[in-house]
């Protein structure tokens, strides 16, 4: 038996779950959509409450006063954004002063800035900035830990700040009724007044740390506590007052009755989890406003919110993307070397963008041109060529919502005609409305994607990349949306068949939106379908001899010797397209469990395989998961979003430093001389004479089986099989004239490492057989010239039992001490050890959320041969 124990690793692109997340039940999948549902169902009922409350609301309205307001205002807004975003960068600037660390000052503004312009248009900001700001202080030398720290202090000041404006705001100025929870204004302004007081007290009360849960809590000092709560304060005032001045005058009742409702309407925004509170903090702020005596100004008041959106949000994301891609086409240049983490980011950040800009495309296919700029193209353009223009760009923005996944997987040819569409996407812009701003913004996309082929290395079919739940939902609600603002754009026009087939410059903005709607919906109903339609489950067989040679040479090149494991013959055998690596798996229950790493030098090829067997798994709804990986491969698990598990440690001996002087040495060197003058000695037989000692063999081995009463494993240990046998050289280990043990040999031809796998002696034999051949092994390994002698792993080992290490990591280090009336893993490793090896972590590569009781309960029935193999030795 082989078992597997936990520890959870952080690098490159994706952040894997917590480590309790992998302990989920089978039905976790549920609790997992609970978040994505609540997000949706939050935004649809945000959108009902909109066309509720502006039900008499015209889109034109709305745009009218967005272009009438006037430039100083735009400007000032502009101005008072910027010192907002200024204000952000103390958070960092505080942040590393408070764990005693310094940066540049510009570095940190950059991380500070692209940070949060991000999350704020986004949302999620904890996970969004949290995730930038690892990657970038990562870079700039900061630990993990520290990293957590500054993360931790970031947000605390985001939420006292909002806090202390919330709680001391609401205690001095009433709300309007209208507001959702206005009755409860007192209790929900005294709590939350109280949650800074009693920040600023804790250092004060509270001396030692805080412990919650597994965390230990240090409380600041006052003075740093008071700066995390006036900084975030003003942050929130300075972000009030850029809508304050886009407000219309009517509404104007003083700056203290705005400040109530936009702290209230952000909450909201925030506690929804909607992306950037859409939808549910303009829903807040029109109920404050627009519904409370204010009729006819609705229209007003949405059109702020809308110039708010654009100048307070859309324009710094803007900058930070051209920030972000003026790097990438630096290093494209070979003017700035790119981190491996950057060029991780780089694919999800593409992705995100093109999921906007697919979503800008089908907005603006929902609502109607500018009249000037309509009645420039009747002069200048036939009606046809606009119609088809207006309709082929919303189509586009769907495909780009599709291929946004497939960039996100890194496909070449999603690479490939997103660039395509895009270009498209700017002049099909130009040609429906003269939409000069969103042309531009898909230009800038395309000239920054353009330089970056590099990354998007993968030649997999579009069809074959999966969507997950979450992804399909965020889909769905960019249609949603696009449907909603088509019905509120257009809610005064009187619905008929004849109007799918009216075209007019002038009168046509409802039947082009709808017929645009129908399109992009038509699009993701056929890929979809085209999907569903696509192969299942693959026919999964064993290999015939003419793969085993065909996987030979890659299997004698690679650097690790546990790839002859293949030879076996029991696992299948997935090759990328070339036949330059290749991944041997087998299937129990939904777990799909690959052997070791891809098995190639080509890394282009490596890394393909684990792409197109993880995406295997997923089409049959599967877990794929990849066993006993090794450290220098772990990036390629981390960049499909897997979770790696810590499940022992392998012994590897470095052959060129390996001898038997010593006193820790002196049992095995007596030990062997005492064999040797018995006239013991170590023969090595090649591969092709072993087919001839196989009846010589095998009652050594049934004797060994039946003194041990353990049964035949399998997968990751080898059989006696004579097939399997035959194919790889022998260790013979003779007693004068009589054969007393055996093992057959894993042998590279780089000499990087030589192994052991089927290891089988008699059991009345001499005392020490097992060390005698091992030992000469080493000697003789080390004379042919190969650098590491492996010695195998042992499950369990090196895992922490200390009170803050996962809770997977506790349990194995747990089984390792206690676990002997089942596997003797303590002293198994404690036999390798006197060796003195070099030991080697070996990890377990899940996906998140999985049943992992259930996945370690398959891997153990691989091995073991079965479930009965499990219980039994």
């Amino acid at each position: 038996m082989e078992a597997l124990g936990r520890v959870v690793e952080q690098r490159g692109a994706d952040a894997p779950e917590p480590a309790e997340a992998l302990t989920r039940p089978r039905g976790a999948w549920l609790r997992r959509l609970a978040g994505p549902l609540l997000s949706v169902g939050m935004l649809c009922l945000a959108l009902w409450a909109l066309r509720s409350l502006a039900s008499q609301v015209s889109y034109r309205e709305v745009a009218r006063y967005v272009h009438g307001l006037e430039n100083h205002r735009i400007v000032l807004a502009m101005l008072l954004t910027a010192a907002s975003y200024g204000v952000m960068t103390l958070y960092d600037w505080f942040g590393l002063a408070s764990i005693g660390r310094k940066l540049p000052r510009a570095q940190v503004t950059l991380i500070s800035f692209i940070s949060y312009a991000f999350s704020n248009a986004l949302g999620m900001a904890l996970l969004i900035s949290g995730s930038i700001r690892y990657r970038f202080y990562i870079q700039a030398g900061l630990s993990t830990a520290e990293v957590a720290k500054v993360v931790l202090y970031c947000t605390a000041s985001f939420w006292l700040g909002l806090f202390a404006l919330t709680g001391v705001t609401l205690l001095l100025v009433p709300v309007p009724p209208t507001v959702p929870m206005a009755s409860l204004r007192i209790p929900v302004a005294i709590v939350l007044t109280l949650i800074p007081v009693l920040w600023l007290a804790g250092s004060q009360v509270l001396r030692q740390p805080l412990r919650l849960w597994r965390w230990r809590v240090s409380w600041p000092s006052t003075p740093t506590a008071a700066r995390q709560i006036l900084t975030g304060a003003v942050d929130w005032g300075l972000a009030a007052w850029v809508l304050y001045l886009l407000m219309p005058n009517a509404v104007d009742t003083g700056f203290g009755h705005f400040m109530a409702i936009f702290v209230l309407a952000q909450i909201a925004g925030l506690v929804s989890h909607v992306p950037g509170g859409l939808g549910v903090f303009e829903a807040v702020m029109l109920a404050g406003f627009g519904a409370t005596g204010n009729e006819g100004l609705e229209a007003p008041i949405l059109g702020a919110l809308a110039a708010y959106r654009l100048i307070y949000y859309f324009l710094p994301l803007c900058a930070a993307t051209v920030v972000v891609l003026a790097r990438e086409a630096r290093g494209v240049a070979g003017k700035v070397p790119l981190a491996p983490w950057f060029t991780g980011l780089l694919p999800p950040f593409f992705a995100g963008l093109t999921l906007v800009s697919g979503a800008v495309l089908l907005f603006s296919g929902a609502t109607s041109a500018l009249p000037g700029r309509m009645e420039i193209l009747r002069h200048v353009l036939p009606l046809p060529v606009l119609e088809f223009s207006h309709f082929l760009a919303s189509m586009v923005g769907m495909l780009l919502l599709i291929l946004a996944r497939g960039l996100q997987r890194r496909l070449d040819a999603a690479y490939v005609l997103t660039l395509v569409l895009l270009l498209l996407g700017a002049v099909l812009s130009l040609l429906k409305g003269i939409d000069y701003e969103e042309a531009t913004l898909l230009s800038l996309l395309a000239l920054g994607l353009a330089p970056a082929h590099r990354l998007f290395y993968r030649r997999a079919s579009l069809f074959s990349a999966t969507f997950s739940v979450g992804w399909i939902i965020a889909i769905l609600a960019v249609l949603g949306c696009a449907g909603w603002l088509v019905s509120f754009s257009y809610k005064h026009v009187e619905y008929s068949t004849n109007l799918w087939w009216e075209f007019s410059f002038y009168h046509g903005g409802a039947p082009r939106a709808l017929r645009a709607l129908v399109g992009a919906a038509a699009v993701g109903m056929l890929f979809a379908l085209a999907n569903l339609i696509r192969p299942a489950r693959p026919d999964l067989h064993l290999p015939g001899e003419e793969e085993l040679a065909r996987a030979l040479p890659l299997i004698k090149h690679y650097s690790s010797a546990q790839a002859h494991l293949a030879l076996m013959g029991d696992k299948t055998l997935l090759f990328d397209a070339e036949a330059r690596a290749f991944i041997m798996y087998d299937v129990e229950g939904r777990s799909w469990v690959a052997m070791g790493d891809p098995v190639g030098e080509d890394e282009d090829a490596r890394r393909e395989l684990v792409w197109t067997f993880r995406e295997q798994c997923e089409r049959a709804g599967g877990w794929p998961l990849f066993y006993q990986v090794r450290p220098q491969d772990l990036d390629l698990y981390l960049e499909v979003g897997m979770n790696l598990l810590k499940i022992g440690e392998e012994a590897r001996v470095k052959l060129d430093g390996f001898n038997l002087d010593g006193k820790s040495k002196k049992v095995l060197r007596n030990t062997i001389n005492k064999l040797t003058r018995e006239g013991m000695r170590l023969q090595i037989v090649p591969a092709h004479e072993v087919g001839a000692l196989i009846p010589r063999l095998k009652p050594i081995s049934d004797a060994w089986m039946r003194d041990k009463g353990v049964r035949e494993k399998g997968f990751s240990l080898g059989t006696f099989d004579p097939a399997y046998l035959a194919r790889t050289p022998m260790a013979l280990v003779w007693k004068g004239e009589e054969l007393v043990a055996f093992a057959n040999l894993f042998l590279t031809d780089s000499k990087e490492e030589a192994s052991v796998d089927l290891m089988r002696h008699l059991p009345d034999g001499t005392s020490g057989v097992m060390d005698f051949m091992f030992i000469e092994l080493m000697q003789w390994a080390r004379a042919e010239g190969y650098v590491w002698f492996n010695l195998g792993m042992a499950p369990f080992s090196g895992l922490q039992n200390r009170r803050t290490a996962p809770l997977w990591s506790r349990l194995g280090a747990l089984v390792f001490g206690r676990g002997e009336r089942f596997y003797n893993f303590r002293g198994l490793h404690k036999y390798k050890d006197k060796f003195d090896p070099e030991w080697e972590p070996r990890y377990l590569a899940v996906p998140a959320g999985i049943a992992l009781p259930l996945v370690l309960a398959n891997i153990a029935s691989l091995i073991s041969g079965g479930l009965s193999g499990m219980v039994r030795r």
